[in-house]
């Protein structure tokens, strides 16, 4: 992913990365105001309400828009311990035993009470994982029309709480994150939200992760994440600006979180805010 991912940014992209730095750059002030916490985390944002930043140890893994997430074999195995089939496991969807596994699945046209399995196909059998990002376009049965958490990186708004906060943003928002100990970036769009009402900030998916050094990450057990503090800044309301909101690349993504970032005063606006 890391190989694809700086071949599709170009050059010029990956030269306002690089001018991150790691956690050993020289102090900076902050040049945004303390804004709120949420769940542990400080947010701090600007004086134009353009863009907000938080720094978090928290990870977790989120497989959901893959088209080989979930398998209908793998319910009922236990999550952490037993081998499955899908990259995450069935219970972490709520499958089947909960009311809201709909949210999270695709269910079947034919038989809603059970979850669509893909009938052709390289991934013949697996179910249809949701984002709350999606091309409105194509059928809700298409894993095609949601955010491929191998291949995009995507933060995961908690709950819907967050959501629903004035000026926290929605769903096709584009922003970046650093690994602040590797010194390794990624831009990314705001694709889901999730985690019930205990969620903080942190979550994201598989490609975001690899991205910030990870490697054979799992969504199961949380294996793979790099260790780190990541900060993240997000751009509110640039969706609008993306036409269609979805589907994009990742250097349509990167181009864009890149040109946000020069705009609110580059990366030396928010190294301070600790």
């Amino acid at each position: 992913m890391d190989w694809l991912y700086r071949r599709a940014l170009g050059a010029a992209v990956i030269c306002v990365f690089a001018s991150i730095g790691s956690a050993s750059s020289p102090a900076a002030n902050c040049s945004f105001g303390k804004w709120m916490t949420f769940k542990g985390s400080q947010l701090f944002r600007n004086a134009e309400k353009t863009a907000y930043t938080y720094a978090t140890d928290h990870s977790r893994i989120d497989a959901d828009g893959a088209p080989n997430a979930y398998h209908p074999k793998d319910v009922g195995k236990n999550c952490t311990h037993d081998k499955h089939l899908g990259l995450d496991c069935p219970a972490n969807a709520g499958y089947p035993k909960t009311s809201w596994w709909p949210s999270v699945l695709v269910p079947d046209p034919k038989t809603p009470s059970k979850a669509y399995e893909q009938p052709d196909g390289p991934f013949k059998g697996y179910l249809v994982s949701k984002t709350w990002l999606s091309d409105s376009k194509l059928p809700d049965t298409d894993p095609k029309k949601y955010v491929d958490a191998t291949k995009i990186p995507y933060v995961v708004f908690p709950g819907s709480k967050f959501a629903q906060l004035a000026g926290t943003g929605s769903k096709g928002d584009v922003g970046m994150a650093w690994n602040l100990k590797n010194g390794k970036s990624t831009a990314f769009i705001v694709a889901d939200q999730g985690g019930g009402g205990d969620a903080k900030l942190g979550e994201g998916s598989i490609a975001l992760y690899e991205a910030l050094g990870g490697k054979d990450i799992s969504p199961r057990t949380g294996a793979g994440v790099a260790p780190g503090v990541v900060r993240f800044i997000v751009f509110p309301g640039s969706r609008k600006a993306a036409n269609p909101v979805w589907p994009q690349t990742v250097a349509e993504i990167s181009a864009r979180a890149a040109d946000l970032l020069k705009q609110v005063g580059g990366v030396d606006a928010i190294k301070g805010c600790e």
